[in-house]
C-alpha cells in the first residue's frame, strides 16, 4: 500500500470551507465527515482534513494560527500542465481566494499560488518532466 498523506487544517466554518473547495472541483469522503470536520479528496493518496478550530484545537496543546494573520503551511500539489496551474488559480479567484504573488515562470517550472478564505497558502505547480 502506497504511503497516504493526510494534511489537518483548521476552518473558521466547514460548509463556507466545502463549497469553495467545491468549486475548485474537489470532492469529499462522506464516511470522514461530520458537524465537525471532513475529508477532502485531492488523489488516492493526498486527502485535507478541514477541521473546524475547536475540534482542530482537541489534537494540540499549541495555539491554532491565526492563518489570515501567519503562515503556518503552504501546501503545494503538482498539475499537469501550465494551463491546468493557471486554471486552478482562476477557479479559486472564482471562488473568493487572492492571489498573494503573481505567477512565477522559471523555466522548468511554473507555479502560482493563492490564500483561500481561511488564510490557507495554496501553490499549484508544473513540472517539466526532463527538468
Amino acid at each position: 500500500m502506497a504511503t497516504q498523506i493526510f494534511v489537518n487544517l483548521p476552518v473558521k466554518a466547514l460548509e463556507p470551507s466545502v463549497t469553495f473547495f467545491t468549486q475548485l472541483g474537489y470532492s469529499f469522503n462522506p464516511e470522514y465527515t461530520d458537524e465537525n470536520a471532513t475529508c477532502m479528496v485531492i488523489s488516492d493518496t493526498i486527502f485535507v482534513m478541514l477541521l473546524v478550530e475547536p475540534f482542530f484545537q482537541t489534537f494540540t496543546k499549541k495555539t491554532v494560527a491565526d492563518a489570515q494573520q501567519t503562515a503556518e503551511v503552504i501546501v503545494s500539489l503538482s498539475l499537469e500542465s501550465r494551463a491546468a496551474v493557471d486554471d486552478m488559480i482562476q477557479k479559486a479567484l472564482a471562488a473568493g481566494a487572492t492571489t498573494p504573488t503573481p505567477a512565477q515562470d522559471m523555466g522548468f517550472m511554473y507555479q502560482h499560488g493563492f490564500q483561500d478564505p481561511d488564510g490557507h497558502l495554496w501553490e499549484f505547480f508544473y513540472m517539466q518532466p526532463n527538468a
